[in-house]
């Protein structure tokens, strides 16, 4: 009885309040039904997108910053040793009031690791904040011990040092901190940065390739900068059931940017890198385009969208055909038709004329493969959000998996529960230490531009996913809603791999 008292007092609240309900939009899960298919949603085959007013392009135009390779200090072609200092920064994003920042090896944001598969990586990671931090290699396939969750905090004036071997293939992945009921402020704050894996097919294919002019990273990322031009992270009713969502989108750090593209086809590798935003992606003048990678990897096949759905840490990699345009001409890249970002084709033409019709191979699923199937049940808004009806303990191990085993992970948002499965947030929900395959959504197959490796799954409300993993990494993992407020309301639990 307390707790149906409880979720009526928190719809009544974001009612009044006007916060966003996030209803679902879909029936029949991915199937044919599926908004998007027929033009409309596309992209997660789940959830609505519902977000606050968002009110970019209302100050000069500044070119998109372009973040640095980081330089790998071993020369041995086999190694890779980088440095990352995580230290406090200023940044004026609005003219004559600089924000006080957070970020690695510079002001905010955080230079591209790029790897390859077989590199042995040594990572020095040294905290000059005057709080713990963590780092957290979002993606990345690696024990326990190097991956960055909540128990590997990195006290002010100390360094960490993990080291691991690249065992996966090429992707675009990503860092951040993860400290316990600190992630949101100081993701918010630009402590965030890139991590790019290649490999010999991918380098094999006729993909663009030259970074930062045909292969373009982008780091989408919603803020409320306040009267002061601060950051403003207090949080708020709204801000603490729905996640925080800005009313300013920034790339790469900047707002109304703009940026120069060759004639022909460019890649872009795009990070949904808010806190909690959903974004619905789409060029202005409702050109197609097609994604070519996943989370974790390039999909089988490039597929062409009208439009793509991102939630908060999901990533893609788009190629979008300029060939046609003139010399000038532009086109600007939207969230549910907002535009901030304006690409300006020149006249060099650079790339591939044609795109691969095949990119790699995905092993089939085989279900039979599956030693357990485990099911999370995520719940709630607010400070009252869960996953099987628990929140965060860090003294708690909430599951235990044997090392090399594949197992299946049924995944769904129970939404408010007794007042109504349907109602509710869409929660994207993220695993530690491996990449997953979805099996189907409400029992019908996922689209095609799914069907790739996964790390980061958005559920609807009353919505059921199935995806199969295999865990051959050993240690102590997290997985969690990664609305960064949820997450660090509890929303979060912690799973051991052992032999």
């Amino acid at each position: 009885m307390k707790k149906v008292i409880i979720t009526a007092i928190v719809v009544l609240v974001l009612v009044i309040g006007g916060g966003w309900i996030f209803m679902r939009m879909m029936s029949g899960g991915a199937g044919g039904n599926m908004p998007g298919q027929g033009g409309g949603m596309m992209g997660s085959g789940s959830g609505a997108v519902e977000n606050r007013k968002t009110n970019n392009f209302s100050g000069e135009e500044k070119p998109l910053p372009i973040p640095p390779l980081l330089e790998d200090e071993n020369p041995d072609p086999n190694k890779a040793e980088f440095t990352l200092v995580a230290q406090t920064g200023s940044m004026e994003f609005l003219k004559g009031k600089p924000t006080d920042t957070f970020g690695y090896n510079g002001n905010y944001l955080g230079p591209v690791i790029r790897v390859k598969k077989g590199d042995d990586v040594s990572i020095k990671v040294k905290n000059e904040l005057d709080e713990a931090t963590t780092l957290h290699w979002h993606g990345l396939e690696v024990d326990g011990e190097d991956d960055g969750g909540p128990n590997s905090g990195i006290q002010p004036g100390t360094t960490w040092n993990p080291q691991f071997t690249i065992d996966q293939n090429a992707a675009t992945l990503w860092y951040h901190p993860h400290l316990l009921h600190k992630t949101g402020e100081h993701v918010y704050k630009g402590l965030a940065g890139l991590f790019i894996i290649d490999d010999q097919d991918s380098e094999q294919l006729d993909l663009p390739n030259e970074y930062g002019v045909n292969d373009i990273p982008l780091i989408v990322q919603d803020k409320q900068l306040d009267e002061n031009g601060q950051f403003a992270y207090n949080l708020g009713m709204q801000d603490v059931m729905m996640g925080l969502q800005g009313d300013t989108i920034m790339v790469n750090g900047a707002i109304n940017p703009y940026v120069e593209v060759p004639k022909g086809k460019v890649r872009f590798r795009l990070l949904n890198g808010s806190n909690a935003r959903i974004y619905q992606f789409a060029l202005s003048n409702s050109q197609d385009f097609y994604q070519i990678g996943t989370d974790g990897g390039l999909l089988e096949e490039p597929v062409k969208l009208s439009n793509l759905i991102l939630s908060s840490a999901e990533r893609a990699e788009l190629i979008v055909d300029f060939s046609s345009y003139k010399e000038g001409e532009t086109v600007e890249l939207t969230d549910q038709g907002l535009p901030f970002l304006k690409f300006v084709v020149t006249g060099e033409e650079k790339g591939p004329k044609e795109l691969p019709a095949h990119l790699v191979d995905i092993p089939q699923v085989d279900e039979s493969m599956a030693t357990n199937t485990r099911k999370f049940v995520m719940s709630g808004m607010g400070q009252n959000v869960t996953i099987n009806g628990k929140q965060m303990d860090m003294d708690r191990i909430d599951e235990k998996l044997k090392l090399h085993d594949t197992e299946i992970w049924e995944i769904t948002n129970d939404g408010m529960g007794m007042m109504g499965n349907n109602m509710g947030m869409a929660h994207p929900f993220h695993g530690h230490g491996t990449q997953f395959l979805i099996l189907d959504r409400d029992g019908n197959p996922p689209p095609p531009n799914e069907r790739g490796w996964k790390d980061t799954i958005l559920v609807s409300p009353g919505e059921k996913v199935r995806a199969i993993a295999t865990f051959d990494h050993k240690g102590l993992f997290m997985y969690h809603c990664h609305i960064l407020e949820h997450e660090d309301a509890g929303m979060m639990g912690q799973f051991t791999v052992e032999e």
